[in-house]
């Protein structure tokens, strides 16, 4: 398993030197540059910009920009950003932990509610509650995140008024005042609820597309596996059903469940943007699109290099997974 890992690591380096490669090329293939905007500043003269361009060397060719990015990168130091003039990973780490709590909750509330609910509509075919959990899984799949986010808003808007105060929090991700205290001053714990009931109705959100197609996989693979010869032979060995459906139909149903994971926390980021834009979530997302207004290339090559690295994680989690929960699959 060590040399497979080890293995799999050589084989993803031409991986990101080729996605990064191409994100740069991308980036300087957009008209202007980070001080083309001041230009058109009547306090700045030509010979001032050309000088700004030497120190952010802009003025250099990309192929060195990126050789150069790619050393820093290396060594753990991915810039500093033009915008914020400070290391981009001092922006980008808070945002990134910001939109962590929403992915890692999203995916806690996927996986704990679409196995359950995949389960109970295979092995309750065609009966009202299956019914019922396929409409609400077409309907979480057909409605956008960005429009679900605002019927989620106008929700917490309605019980505000209904009730008199806030029974969700209508966007941001902390209060200023905890009873009273400033937040900075309250307890850790207190804090942190806080934060949690901030995230409810964004990680419904988030999830809510997850949930319902991962939903429709496990209830398929659930009917699929439950027709197999394997099954009818347990059975005739007078084995108990709840060892039939746990131990043999759900442990085959789950693979493809658990090789999902490696686009899952890709994809939950991308998600969790749109949620982060329309409900006012301090994340990854909404400092991505400032940085493309103002063209701060290392912003934005450190938040897609991140990405990049979730997705090479993500997918070595998940064939580390399936060798886990297959017995079949042996990396050698």
């Amino acid at each position: 398993m060590t040399a497979y890992i080890i293995r799999r690591f050589f084989h993803l380096i031409p991986t990101f030197l080729g996605a990064t490669f191409l994100a740069f090329l991308i980036i300087q293939l957009a008209p202007g540059d980070f001080v083309t905007r001041l230009e058109l500043d009547p306090s700045f003269n030509h010979a001032q910009i050309e000088n700004l361009r030497r120190i952010y060397g802009l003025d250099q060719p990309f192929t060195v920009q990126y050789a150069k990015w790619l050393s820093g990168f290396l060594k753990g130091y991915l810039g500093v950003s033009l915008s914020y003039q400070t290391g981009v990973w001092e922006v980008l780490k808070p945002r990134m932990l910001n939109s962590m709590v929403l992915v890692v909750l999203s995916i806690i509330f996927i996986y704990s509610f679409s196995i359950p609910i995949g389960i109970y509509s295979a092995l309750r075919q065609y009966s009202w509650g299956d019914r019922f959990w396929t409409t609400v899984a077409f309907i979480g799949m057909a409605i956008p995140n960005f429009f679900f986010a605002l019927l989620m808003l106008y929700f917490a808007l309605y019980l505000k008024d209904k009730f008199g105060h806030e029974i969700f929090p209508i966007g941001g991700m902390r209060s200023l005042y905890i009873a009273g205290m400033d937040f900075s001053a309250a307890p850790k714990w207190r804090q942190w609820l806080d934060i949690l009931w901030h995230a409810v109705l964004p990680v419904i959100v988030a999830g809510t597309a997850g949930t319902a197609g991962l939903t429709r996989v496990m209830r398929t693979q659930m009917l699929e596996n439950k027709m197999q010869d394997y099954v009818r032979t347990a059975r005739a060995k007078g084995l108990a059903e709840r060892v039939v459906v746990y131990k043999h139909i759900l442990r085959n149903a789950i693979i493809p469940i658990v090789a999902s994971i490696g686009f899952l926390l890709p994809d939950l980021f991308g998600g969790a943007g749109f949620v982060e834009v329309v409900m006012g979530w301090p994340g990854l997302t909404p400092m991505l699109l400032e940085a493309l207004f103002s063209i701060d290339v290392y912003i934005i090559m450190g938040s897609i290099s991140v990405t990049i690295v979730l997705l090479m994680i993500g997918n070595l989690l998940s064939d580390l997974l399936l060798a886990w929960v297959d017995p079949r699959i042996r990396y050698s």
